[in-house]
C-alpha cells in the first residue's frame, strides 16, 4: 500500500487529497531520530517548516518519491541528498501570493494612516485627532523593488489606487515593465524618488543587508518602507537609526533578520513612526489551503505517474544520467551566476554554448541549470529547475541554444555562456577537469583558469605596469585579503583581464574606488 507521512500541521483538504491514492499517517513533531525511525515505508513525506527533512531522514526512505514542502521557501530539505537520491522536493510557490501582496498593502495603509497608534491611542480613553494627520496614497510615487508575481501584484492595486508606480528589477524586460505599466529605475534612483517603497526580494548573498545607510540616506524624509519579502534584507540597526532621527518618515516590518525579533532589538525601541507584526505575510486561511492543496495535488500525480508542476530539483532526470551530468550542472549554475552580476543591467539574452564531448549529452538539463544561476541572485530560492525558463520567458529573457561538437578545448568538453544586458555583453567559458573541478577558462575571451569562489573580483585593464600593485595596495588598506589572482591577456601591452578571489565581500564604495585606478576601464563584484 502507498504511504504518506504528514509530519507538521497542514490543512485538512490537504489531508484529503492526499487520501485519495495513499494511506496518510499524521505524525506532527517528530524529533530527527524518530522520523528517521519511521521513514522506511513511506513512499511520499509532506512538511512545512517545522520539520528538518536532513540526509539521513531521506537515506532513511529507500521508497521515498517525493518531498513535499508547503510553503516557498525549502531551506528544512536537503535539497542535494535528495536529487542525489532522485527524490522530487516540490514545495507551492505562488500558494501564499495573494497574502503576501495583500500584507504589505495592508502595512503601507496603516502606517500612512497612523492606524495601529490611533487604535492603541484611542483604547487609552484618548482622543488624539490632531496627532494622528495622515498622508493619501493618491497620486503618490511607489517604488516596488522585485517586480516578480508579489510585487506585480501589488503594483497592480497600487495602480487602482491612483498611485503612481516605479520598479527596480534587473531580470525584468522593459517589455514586461510597458505590460504593468510600471517605470524601470536604478536602485538608487528608486530609493530617491518614491514616497513609499515596498521590498518583494529574497534574501541572498547579493541581498543580504541590501537596505542599509546608504539607500535610507536616499529616500526622502517624508518615504516610508515597507518589508514583508525576507529578513536580512535590511540592516535593522540602520533602520531603526533613520526612524529615530527622522531621516525617513516611517517603516513597517514583517520579517526580521532574526526571528522572533529578539527582545533587544533596537526596532523595539521606536514608538510612532514603525509597525511591526510577526511574520504574518503567508498567514491566511486561504493561503494555508492553498499551499496545503497545492502540495498535495502534486504528490497525489506523482505517486500516480504523473509530472509535478513546481519541482525544485530536476524533474524527469533518470538518476543515472543525473549523476554523469552532476559536475556540469553545478558548472552551468555557478557560470550563470557569474554572468549575470557581470552583465548587470536588464537582462535580455543568454546563449548557451555546449562545446565537445559536452555537445553529445542532453542539453535541456544544462540550458536549465545556467538560467537558474542566471536568475539565483535576484530570485534566490524562488528559482529551481521547473521555473527557471518559465521565469525567464516571463521576463522577456531570449535564450539561444548552441552545440559546438567541433569544439576540442577540453577533454569532456566546455560551457560557455554569453549574456547581454542593457549594460553591454560578457562571456564566460568553464570546464569540469579531474575530481569534479570546476574552473573558468575564460573571460570575454581572455584566457583564464581559476575555480569559481564565493567573493570574487573582476576587472578589465590595460596590460601595463603598476596596475596589479595599485590594486593590491587599495584592498589591503581596506583590509580586503587576496586569496589568490590570475591574470588573462591576448596580447602584450594590449587590454587585460583579471579575476582576484578574496575572503570577504567588497562594497560598493570600494568599487567606485578601483575602477578610479588608472588603467582600469571596469570592475565587478562576483558572490557565489
Amino acid at each position: 500500500m502507498t504511504k504518506v507521512l504528514v509530519s507538521d500541521p497542514i490543512d485538512q483538504a490537504g489531508i484529503d487529497i492526499l487520501s485519495q491514492v495513499a494511506h496518510v499517517d499524521v505524525c506532527i513533531g517528530l524529533p530527527e531520530q524518530e522520523l528517521v525511525g519511521a521513514m522506511a515505508d513511506y513512499d511520499a513525506l509532506m512538511v512545512r517548516s517545522g520539520t528538518q527533512v536532513t540526509a539521513a531522514v531521506i537515506d532513511a526512505a529507500p521508497q521515498l518519491k517525493i518531498i513535499g514542502r508547503a510553503g516557498v521557501g525549502v531551506d528544512n530539505v536537503d535539497v542535494t541528498a535528495a536529487t542525489r537520491r532522485g527524490v522530487l522536493v516540490v514545495n507551492s510557490p505562488e500558494g501564499n501570493t495573494i497574502a503576501a501582496a495583500e500584507h504589505a498593502l495592508a502595512m503601507m495603509l496603516a502606517l500612512t494612516r497612523n492606524i495601529p497608534q490611533a487604535h492603541t491611542s484611542t483604547m487609552a480613553g484618548r482622543w488624539d485627532r490632531k496627532r494622528y494627520l495622515g498622508n493619501e496614497l493618491y497620486k503618490k510615487t511607489l517604488g516596488v523593488v522585485g517586480l516578480g508575481k508579489i510585487g506585480a501584484h501589488v503594483a497592480k492595486i497600487a495602480q487602482a489606487l491612483g498611485m503612481v508606480v516605479l520598479a527596480h528589477d534587473p531580470f525584468i524586460s522593459n517589455e514586461r515593465a510597458q505590460k504593468l505599466q510600471v517605470r524601470l529605475v536604478e536602485l538608487a534612483a528608486l530609493f530617491e524618488e518614491a514616497d513609499y517603497i515596498t521590498l518583494h526580494i529574497p534574501r541572498t548573498n547579493e541581498t543580504a543587508n541590501l537596505v542599509g545607510d546608504r539607500l535610507l540616506k536616499r529616500m526622502k524624509p517624508t518615504a516610508r518602507l515597507i518589508n514583508c519579502a525576507r529578513g536580512g534584507v535590511v540592516n535593522e540597526e540602520a533602520l531603526a537609526d533613520a526612524l529615530r532621527n527622522h531621516t525617513i518618515a516611517g517603516a513597517a516590518l514583517d520579517v526580521y533578520s532574526s526571528e522572533p525579533l529578539a527582545d533587544g532589538s533596537p526596532l523595539r525601541s521606536l514608538r510612532d513612526n514603525v509597525i511591526l507584526t510577526p511574520h504574518l505575510g503567508a498567514s491566511t486561511a486561504e493561503a494555508q489551503a492553498n499551499v496545503a492543496i497545492d502540495v498535495a495535488e502534486q504528490i497525489r500525480d506523482v505517486l500516480l505517474g504523473l509530472p509535478a508542476r513546481s519541482a525544485v530539483n530536476i524533474p524527469g532526470l533518470s538518476p543515472d544520467l543525473m549523476e554523469e551530468l552532476r559536475a556540469h550542472l553545478s558548472l552551468a549554475e555557478h557560470l550563470g551566476h557569474c554572468v549575470s552580476q557581470l552583465a548587470g543591467g536588464n537582462v535580455q539574452e543568454l546563449e548557451v554554448r555546449m562545446q565537445g564531448e559536452l555537445a553529445a549529452q542532453p542539453s535541456q538539463p544544462l540550458v536549465t541549470a545556467s538560467l537558474k544561476g542566471l536568475l539565483s541572485s535576484a530570485l534566490g530560492e524562488r528559482i529551481n529547475y521547473v521555473n527557471a525558463g518559465l521565469e525567464a520567458k516571463s521576463r522577456g529573457i531570449k535564450v539561444l541554444e548552441v552545440k559546438d561538437e567541433a569544439s576540442r578545448d577540453y577533454s569532456g568538453g566546455s560551457l560557455q555562456l554569453t549574456c547581454r544586458s542593457s549594460s553591454g555583453l560578457h562571456t564566460l567559458t568553464g570546464a569540469v577537469f579531474s575530481g569534479d573541478e570546476l574552473r573558468i577558462t575564460s573571460v570575454d575571451s581572455f584566457p583564464i583558469s581559476v575555480p569559481p569562489s564565493n567573493h570574487m573580483l573582476f576587472t578589465r585593464h590595460r596590460d601595463m605596469p603598476g596596475i596589479i600593485g595599485r590594486l593590491g595596495s587599495l584592498l589591503g588598506q581596506h583590509n580586503v585579503n587576496i586569496a589568490s589572482m590570475q591574470v588573462g591577456r591576448r596580447i602584450m601591452r594590449g587590454d587585460a583581464v583579471m579575476v582576484l578571489s578574496v575572503d570577504d565581500p567588497i562594497p560598493e564604495s570600494l568599487l567606485e574606488d578601483i575602477t578610479s585606478i588608472d588603467g582600469i576601464r571596469e570592475a565587478h563584484t562576483v558572490s557565489l
